[in-house]
């Protein structure tokens, strides 16, 4: 089965009654499970502990979605001991039984597809939409890095060999027991992409999820059992990210670190990853993709309807909560008022609320610390530019906070410089193409950026002085698509380490070259 034969997961037309039908069905299957006790999962043995946490539905934080088990350093020694165990069996497996693997967990989350977006809904805050697209890309993961570990098994002709002299081979080989520390935003996908790239190289992890949606990822782990993946491979260790993410990055036994998240928890993971710790014989390998403060640039001579289309989708698609969203808008002094009304109209129509109903567009953030956080920015953004529209919020029910736009911002305002991570859209005016380059690229981040424009020259300008990992052209800056878009950006959103591209399996091997003399 080769790379050419990956094909992307479809998403759902949920004009279809069949399946909104579907859907419902889905969350009567979520809901029938609602409140129920996780436990640890090291080396298959679900152990259960005395400290758990609940989590809770974004959309209405009454509700408990699950009390999951908690991790201690007792648990998390127990955990790495399987890890390390289990990878001198695990590395040895044959790379298409490992594919193999990935490729029955993909067919089982299709199965599942409606059960899995429902409990995305209920315990992520994701609408309809955005959670169908989350689990789509899970599986685009499977399939894609299936294929891919089959591309690089078969790779015994890529170095030379001298004729009656010698023959060369290069092969990789796994690099050992891997960290693996996922977030909350996309707590399928990016969870089942990280995991499964690991694993699918030959190594054994230590799987610790996002605090928020900790039952979605140990569905995953049920989903991999069920695929056939051996005990021990993945352990799912959830806990305190300062006592058993510390300890896990720091272990001397550990060989890898992958992580995305915050920029703040990312540095630190760098810091201690690259201390040498007793016992120690490797030095780590870090793969990290750390969040930005994305823009799109809108030119003079743009689609003003695209572009303001563009902007609002991204800037407020999943409340804002996605490390590729739209934070910046930076726009042509000559369009900047119509763009600015435009902007205005599409945000005041986004209706949000529960995200169990379809209708409602946008959704909660994450929790009551997101939500601080969020209407912290928006004060900050009040006394820096003129509120254009939204800035109010509720967290009664659950953590609601409206689409909130800002405009008249410097370039160097904290409201263009710092990663907001909700809701909230700053908005800049330039007075040239030149200009806005310049403001683009003002930030300590790098990760996606769209241009807007009908002019080929300012196109090809961009192509080579807007530093991000991801460039769109006329087009949203959401929305990377595995084995298409490979995604990662560069500075301080991360190393650049381009999930779901030809790279990114690589990252987890290491490159052993064979010379036998005649």
């Amino acid at each position: 089965m080769a790379i050419y034969d990956y094909r992307t997961e479809p998403l759902k037309d949920y004009s279809k009654k069949e399946n909104q039908t579907a859907y419902l069905e889905g969350l009567k299957t979520v809901r029938e499970y609602l409140g129920s006790e996780y436990p640890l999962i090291i080396n298959g043995e679900r152990i259960f502990t005395e400290h758990k946490i609940d989590s809770l539905n974004p959309s209405n934080h009454k509700e408990v979605i699950g009390s999951v088990c908690q991790a201690s350093l007792v648990e998390a020694d127990k955990a790495m001991a399987s890890a390390l165990e289990t990878f001198e069996y695990w590395k040895k497996v044959d790379p298409r039984v490992r594919a193999d693997v990935l490729f029955k967990a993909a067919n089982i989350m299709k199965r599942r597809r409606f059960e899995l977006c429902a409990l995305e809904t209920l315990e992520a805050g994701k609408p309809w939409l955005e959670a169908d697209a989350d689990i789509a890309e899970a599986i685009d993961f499977l399939e894609y890095y299936g294929r891919q570990m089959l591309t690089i098994s078969r790779i015994d002709d890529v170095v030379l060999s001298r004729r009656d002299q010698e023959r060369n081979e290069y092969m990789y080989i796994p690099l050992g027991v891997g960290a693996i520390i996922t977030p909350w935003n996309f707590p399928l996908a990016i969870l089942t992409g990280m995991t499964s790239a690991a694993v699918v190289a030959g190594n054994t992890v230590l799987l610790k999820p996002a605090s928020t949606t900790l039952v979605i990822a140990y569905k995953f782990v049920e989903i991999m059992e069920e695929a056939g993946l051996p005990d021990g491979v993945i352990n799912y260790m959830p806990g305190r990210g300062s006592v058993v993410g510390d300890y896990i990055v720091k272990h001397p036994k550990t060989r890898f670190v992958s992580f995305t998240g915050s920029k703040d928890v990312g540095i630190s993971i760098y810091e201690n990853a690259a201390k040498v710790q007793k016992g120690q014989i490797w030095l780590k390998r870090v793969i990290a993709e750390m969040g930005g403060k994305d823009a799109i640039l809108v030119d003079e001579d743009a689609d003003l309807e695209l572009a303001s289309s563009s902007i609002v989708t991204a800037a407020f698609g999943f409340s804002g909560q996605k490390c590729s969203a739209c934070s910046r808008a930076i726009i042509h002094e000559a369009v900047y008022d119509e763009m600015v009304e435009l902007i205005k109209a599409k945000t005041e129509k986004i209706i949000v609320g529960n995200v169990e109903q379809y209708d409602n567009w946008m959704g909660p953030v994450n929790d009551h610390l997101a939500f601080a956080k969020i209407n912290e920015y928006i004060e900050i953004g009040k006394k820096e530019g003129k509120l254009l529209t939204g800035g109010t919020s509720s967290d009664k029910t659950g953590y609601f906070i409206d689409p909130t736009v800002v405009i008249d911002l410097a370039p160097d305002a904290v409201l263009m410089q710092e990663e907001v991570f909700g809701p909230v859209l700053a908005v800049c005016k330039v007075a040239s193409f030149e200009e806005g380059l310049q403001v683009v690229n003002n930030t300590e981040y790098g990760l996606t950026g769209a241009v807007i424009t009908n002019n080929r020259f300012h196109f090809e300008m961009a192509r080579e002085d807007f530093h991000v990992g991801n460039l769109y052209f006329n087009r949203k800056c959401t929305g990377a698509i595995v084995g298409y878009q490979p995604f990662g950006g560069f500075n301080m959103s991360g190393t650049d380490s381009k999930a779901g591209g030809p790279d990114y399996l690589v990252l987890h091997m290491q490159g052993k070259s064979i010379t036998e003399a005649f």
